[in-house]
């Protein structure tokens, strides 16, 4: 199994190497590379999650940096592999979507070589056996969501989304990488298991352990896109709708929420830091919900709903349940990864990204309809799809630490995450039920819209694929089985009590309130209901606007003094030499180019100049000489 784990990420990471290597009109080689390392690493992932049963580690001595070893090597267990499953299914999703997506991109091979990249690195995360080896596979994603999000570069806002997406996500990584250099040293190793033992065991004080935690939470809150480090994601709807579904669904954001989980120990000896979490995920979960609802672009609505789903995930990591947040983490993967694709077959079809000029798409996109359809279900929780079960039971661990007093939290986080995540619901339903009318109920809006059509089947079959862990993943939820390899103890990952009751009342008041608004006036946009509001949440309560102003605008401005201070002072000064010399040198060279009788006068007068000089030293110098006889 080791040697497995080894391969896992190593597999993609050969067909990226190759791919790079191939021509770019080189389409079928680069898709056979791509396809056939997702399909490879989907086999394997599969492979370990029906014989793992335990934590299986392997490693070896790659460096050292002083006194410490960094060590590169394999760390499984069930939770890994269930994790490695999913992101090799969205990765093999994707690849083969991408075929028909990109079918005129001249750059399709560049780009099939960057998401192998992009899995690999992901699941590098999710098998790695140290913190450093761990930390090489989460910069690398950094890396590669840059060079996805900016791949078009026919679209100007691609390049400013690519960039913003880099930059922020560093602002929390440099957190991140003092975290683990912290563990590092105080527990003397990077290994991930003797980090977990040297907490367990107290060898670090509370103070540092919780220092460490937070800045880790600085990375996670980069990388998941957490208040107030989430302003990157919907932007990143400027790269290709595929490359969104993979972000959103199974790599990048993903990859923060199963950090936690995987360190869970350190955080779990520091409450404060799980406090704060419950605080970042609760405003997340309600600000991407709220913002969801006035965004007229079908995946801009899409990406605050991400946005909103990882406060759940957040949420469940903070209230001190890590098979909470990884079930969820699982169902999520799922139905955003099909509603992306499911968006984008919508995009294709009618050449839009905008719901304004959508309408009456389920007449002729009955596929693209039914898929979606599972899919918007299952974000809103509908019983007895994924979401439901995932959710409900996100809500039920909030409700037992904040009622039950029973949580490494404090009780107060519990309920925050609870009421928060309650009224999450109601948002979700509200939003997702506007999407899906706007989208494929009432008369067509637009000129595309009346003669739509469905997707080629590389298009299609992701989306038959997708929608059926969707719909039916949640029926592993009984299992106990299935809860024990997620990490719960008493193998139930199940939440049915009096929460569930309220959760269908939050459901049905949502999705009652879009019916009710859009019947009205089917034309009409639901979101227009919300008044005065509305322009407050679609630009998110203008935190960009406030980043713009307090961190972007100050920066651009003290880099253009420093640009300007360092053209006039440095670069003047240089420069200034460097002309003076050429000036004196180009007046000797005309000097030196003289006619010969001007040059003799020269000399000449030089000559007569050279002897007055020495007459007059002689007889000012006489006299001294002959009074010091």
């Amino acid at each position: 199994m080791r040697v497995v784990g080894a391969l896992l990420p190593l597999i993609p990471f050969a067909a990226a190497l190759a791919g790079l290597l191939l021509k770019r009109r080189s389409r079928g080689a680069a898709a056979a590379l791509g396809i056939g390392a997702a399909a490879l690493a989907l086999l394997l992932a599969v492979l370990l999650a029906s014989t793992v049963d335990t934590t299986v580690e392997w490693g070896r001595r790659l460096a050292d940096l002083g006194d410490l070893d960094v060590t590169v090597g394999v760390r499984l267990d069930p939770a890994a592999a269930l994790v490695a499953v999913a992101v090799a299914t969205v990765a093999l999703a994707v690849q083969v979507y991408s075929v028909a997506y990109l079918a005129d991109d001249e750059r399709y091979a560049p780009y099939a070589a960057q998401v192998s990249l992009f899995t690999a690195a992901m699941l590098l995360v999710v098998v790695a056996s140290d913190l450093v080896q761990l930390l090489v596979g989460w910069e690398v994603m950094g890396a590669c969501s840059y060079l996805l999000i900016a791949h078009d570069r026919s679209l100007p806002e691609a390049p400013r989304a690519a960039v913003k997406a880099f930059l922020v996500t560093r602002v929390g990584d440099v957190g991140f990488l003092l975290g683990i250099a912290l563990l590092g040293v105080g527990t003397g190793s990077f290994r991930i298991s003797q980090v977990l033992d040297a907490v367990a065991q107290g060898r670090l004080g509370t103070a540092t352990v919780t220092a460490a935690a937070l800045l880790l939470l600085a990375g996670v809150a980069g990388k998941s896109a957490q208040f107030p480090l989430h302003t990157w994601l919907p932007d990143a709807m400027a790269g290709p709708t595929p490359i969104s579904a993979l972000i959103h669904a199974a790599t990048m954001v993903a990859a923060g929420v199963y950090v936690v989980a995987r360190l869970f120990g350190v955080f779990l000896a520091a409450p404060r830091a799980l406090a704060t979490l419950g605080v970042l995920a609760a405003v997340t979960m309600l600000l991407g919900a709220l913002a969801a609802t006035a965004q007229d672009d079908i995946k801009r609505v899409l990406a605050w709903s991400t946005v909103s789903q990882l406060g759940y995930m957040t949420g469940a990591l903070a209230v001190g349940s890590p098979p909470a947040a990884l079930f969820h983490l699982l169902s999520h993967a799922a139905f955003k990864a099909l509603l992306f694709l499911a968006a984008g077959a919508v995009i294709h079809a009618v050449g839009t990204n905008s719901m304004t000029s959508m309408g009456g798409l389920r007449r002729g996109m009955p596929v693209t309809f039914a898929t979606m359809t599972i899919g918007l279900a299952a974000l809103v929780g509908l019983p007895p799809l994924a979401g439901f079960w995932s959710k409900d039971n996100v809500l039920a661990v909030a409700a037992q630490a904040g009622f039950g007093h029973a949580g490494p939290a404090p009780a107060w986080v519990g309920s925050l995450v609870y009421f928060a995540g309650l009224a999450t619901v109601a948002i979700t339903a509200w939003y997702a039920t506007r999407l899906w009318l706007r989208t494929f109920f009432g008369q067509p809006r637009g000129l595309a819209a009346t003669q739509p059509h469905e997707p080629p089947w590389a298009m299609r079959g992701p989306l038959l694929a997708l929608a059926v862990p969707s719909a039916l993943l949640g029926f592993a939820a009984p299992s106990r089985g299935f809860g024990r390899a997620l990490g719960a103890a008493d193998g139930s990952v199940l939440g049915f009590g009096w929460e569930t009751l309220l959760v269908f009342a939050f459901l049905a008041l949502g999705v009652a309130g879009a019916v009710v608004v859009w019947r009205r006036d089917s034309f009409a946009d639901p979101a227009e209901a919300l008044g005065a509001a509305r322009p407050v949440f679609a630009e998110a309560f203008y935190l960009d606007v406030a980043q713009e102003a307090l961190v972007v605008a100050p920066m651009a401005a003290l880099s253009r003094l420093a640009r300007r201070a360092d053209e006039s002072a440095v670069d003047g000064a240089v420069e200034a030499t460097g002309r003076g010399t050429s000036g004196l040198g180009g007046l000797l060279s005309r000097a030196h180019r003289a006619g010969l009788p001007r040059a003799a006068t020269a000399v000449l007068a030089g000559a007569v100049l050279l002897g007055v000089l020495a007459a007059l030293i002689g007889a000012l110098a006489g006299p001294v000489v002959g009074a010091a006889r």
